[in-house]
């Protein structure tokens, strides 16, 4: 398979504000005749939490066949070498890709597709100020396909993600097949009125029949009855339905979402979560509501239009010609929209997510007066977003305006035909009305059909930003073996465990790590900030897997045994444990739904929480603010300890578990602690020396590597690592 000459390369959006250099690689595939999706790519392209890299795109682009080539050039140089689309690196913080380069005389224009905004044409010193930024040279990749690209096909089953939205419906079939009938019915009965109101003049009028007259009218008046109850029960059906289908995706997508690995989350933000919960709005709004009128607009249009053919086939042909036309003006309209979509996605999920972070970080902001700083930031996004809004308005108005002027010649142009007919006695004057009437039944039909390819379009641009998610492998699998709660606590043992974030990355965070957590008996791991401890941690949870290496729970590896059961059998406190918006006796139990209070007492006893808990009004029902903002630091982190010890768990992994509580609620915690750690395999992150002391093995990690291991007594004497990390602390 080889490009054509001039093809043109196809625009693919981003779907993330980090997905520019997926996105654009995937454009540049799609120019060479064999596409990869975006959702492929991103994996390929290792984006972390800093976004994507040059590095990054040229290990997904040699994993899918390409030879690259990335080079630091000036404009001359890019010019001279510039013969298939690159990948340029812009304004020092986006990627996109060069698509032309054409000559006017000595004048020079760059076209551009980018993957956030759309395709561009720049003069050159539009394209100099973009590409260079004040340099010299810019960075391009390029790119040259190989065999193996043209052997390698994309795994990306689109039917599959649209079956698994149709599949959602099965329990509805009935009542689709009751809709359906409806819709038919009512389309059947509409057939009538057009011939009744020609009779009511022709027949009635003219001959002056009033007896007729009555007929026809109360004829018109049952009809219109069938139709008013026929729209009744269509409009239940499709309430009921779309209320229900609305829950069943809006569920089925957060049950996928807590069905992934925690390493998806990594490069995603609150507001692209929140834009996508807005996009199972628009998927289940097209499904239901949408589709459902647009199947009745289409039997209204044909039977409409069969009976204006019956009546004249120039009228129809006039009808059909102008109708065709303003629906070309309206989809030339939709395609300029489609961008300005991808544009508002990007501003809303960035507005949403400054909101968020407005409200959580209101404290910081007041204490270091970063109030204006951030108020004019969010201003210039609103600034943004309206400009969007702006521009998708003048679409919208510029779509309306042609497609009104085009369906309102229509209506004259074939009213004058028709009544040119009457005038020369080769139509009636009721066959007239009638046809003034199915011309003005079909307008709101066709508007019905361009709002569904406007939903439609709306919907399968949210469809694929969806579709991402849906095609994340679960983070369990059928094969996973689960924990025996007889057995366990088991030793966990770590084989020369190598890991780093992105496997592009020059430096491992951990480094030949071998070690053996014994069962029943408390580990320390300490080291200072960035050795790899909280990684360490997150390893034997499942969170990630080694690079290299082996985690083993008894004779299991980590990777054959379910990440939920490890969980199930382990109290855990991280770093930035979450309390969440409601009772203290929720945020302990969480799953619990009979809550045992005689437990509830002792964590609370243990956690030196009692005394707090029971002098408030309300007790243990007391319900505390989102994120814990009504608690005090060292409160929040002895709910998360009381948390984490509620369901009596073979394993207990804290991390800095008692860094926010003073010394003597730390201490009474501590001591409490000690006597519910017996025969449980505890693992505790910490840097103050009160809490590791009196920890069976103690490990000292530094720069991801394990360079002491002992007690506390037998890594003091021998004054090195360890020593040095707790001298401080000893008062020596």
């Amino acid at each position: 398979m080889f490009r054509k000459k001039d093809q043109h390369i196809e625009l693919i959006r981003q779907h993330d504000l980090m997905d520019c250099g997926p996105a654009s690689l995937s454009m540049v595939t799609s120019y060479f005749g064999n596409k990869f999706s975006l959702h492929n790519l991103r994996e390929f392209c290792q984006i972390g939490k800093d976004g994507v890299s040059m590095l990054g795109i040229i290990h997904a682009a040699k994993k899918i066949g390409f030879k690259t080539q990335s080079v630091k050039l000036d404009l001359r140089q890019l010019v001279n070498n510039f013969n298939s689309p690159c990948i340029l690196y812009w304004n020092k913080n986006h990627f996109l890709v060069l698509e032309a380069i054409s000559f006017t005389g000595e004048n020079r224009t760059f076209k551009i597709a980018d993957p956030a905004h759309g395709k561009v044409t720049l003069d050159e010193e539009q394209f100099k100020q973009s590409w260079l930024k004040g340099e010299e040279k810019g960075i391009a990749l390029f790119l040259d396909p190989t065999d193996k690209f043209y052997s390698l096909k994309d795994q990306n089953d689109f039917k599959e993600r649209i079956n698994h939205i149709l599949r959602l419906f099965l329990p509805y079939k009935k009542k689709i097949f009751l809709l359906m009938f409806f819709v038919l019915i009512g389309s059947l009965l509409s057939i009538a009125l057009p011939f009744l109101t020609e009779a009511l003049i022709d027949k009635g009028v003219s001959k002056k029949d009033l007896n007729f007259i009555t007929l026809i009218l109360l004829a018109q008046l049952f009809v219109f009855l069938g139709i008013m109850g026929i729209n009744i029960l269509r409009n239940w059906y499709t309430l009921v339905i779309g209320a229900n289908f609305s829950i069943d995706v809006i569920y089925s997508y957060l049950d996928k979402i807590l069905k992934l690995p925690i390493s998806f989350f990594d490069t995603k933000n609150s507001g692209d979560f929140n834009q996508r919960i807005q996009d199972n709005v628009k998927v289940e709004e097209f499904f239901t509501s949408d589709s459902i009128l647009t199947v009745f607009s289409i039997l209204t249009l044909i039977i409409y239009s069969i009976i204006l053919f019956y009546y004249d086939i120039y009228l129809f042909v006039i009808y059909l010609g102008l109708t065709s036309l303003s629906v070309v003006w309206s989809f030339f309209w939709l395609r300029r929209r489609k961008t300005l979509d991808y544009q508002l996605f990007r501003a809303k999920s960035e507005n949403q997510e400054a909101v968020y972070e407005f409200y959580n970080g209101i404290k910081e902001m007041k204490l270091n007066q970063y109030e204006d700083y951030k108020k004019n930031e969010w201003i210039d996004l609103q600034n943004n977003l309206l400009k969007i809004n702006i521009k998708s308005l003048k679409i919208d108005q510029f779509q309306s305006i042609g497609f009104t002027f085009f369906n309102q010649l229509k209506n004259i142009l074939v009213t004058f035909l028709a009544a040119n007919y009457v005038v020369k006695d080769t139509m009636t004057l009721g066959a007239l009305l009638s046809v003034s009437f199915i011309i003005g039944q079909m307008n709101s039909p066709i508007h019905q059909l361009l709002n569904f390819i406007k939903s439609q379009q709306d919907a399968f641009l949210s469809f694929n930003r969806l579709s991402e998610v849906y095609t994340q492998k679960n983070e369990e699998k059928e094969s996973d073996k689960k924990l025996n709660p007889e057995i366990v606590p088991v030793d966990i043992k770590i084989q020369n465990v190598n890991f780093k974030y992105n496997i592009l990355s020059h430096k491992y965070i951990l480094q030949d790590i071998n070690l053996m957590i014994p069962k029943g008996k408390v580990t320390a791991i300490v080291g200072h900030s960035g050795s790899g401890k909280t990684t360490l941690m997150k390893l034997l949870l499942n969170f990630f897997p080694p690079l290299s290496g082996k985690i083993l729970y008894g004779l299991d590896e980590i990777s054959e045994i379910s990440a939920k059961s490890i969980r199930e059998n382990s109290g855990i406190v991280m770093q930035d444990g979450y309390i969440f918006n409601d009772t203290i006796e929720r945020n302990i139990a969480m799953n619990d739904t009979n809550v045992d209070k005689i437990k509830m007492n002792n964590v609370l006893k243990a956690v030196n929480l009692f005394d707090f808990v029971n002098s408030l009004a309300l007790k243990e029902f007391t319900k505390i603010g989102s994120g814990g903002n009504d608690l005090s630091g060292g409160q929040k982190q002895r709910i998360l300890i009381a948390r984490a010890i509620y369901k009596n768990p073979k394993y207990i992994f804290l991390d800095e578990a008692t860094s926010a509580l003073d010394a003597t609620n730390e201490k009474e915690v501590h001591n409490n602690l000690q006597k519910l750690f017996r025969n449980k395999t505890v693992v505790i992150i910490a840097h103050r020396l009160s809490t590791v002391q009196k920890a069976d093995q103690i490990i000292v990690l530094s720069e991801g590597k394990m360079v002491e291991q002992g007690t506390h007594t037998e890594l003091i004497d021998k004054k090195n690592f360890y020593y040095t990390l707790v001298k401080n602390q000893l008062n020596i």
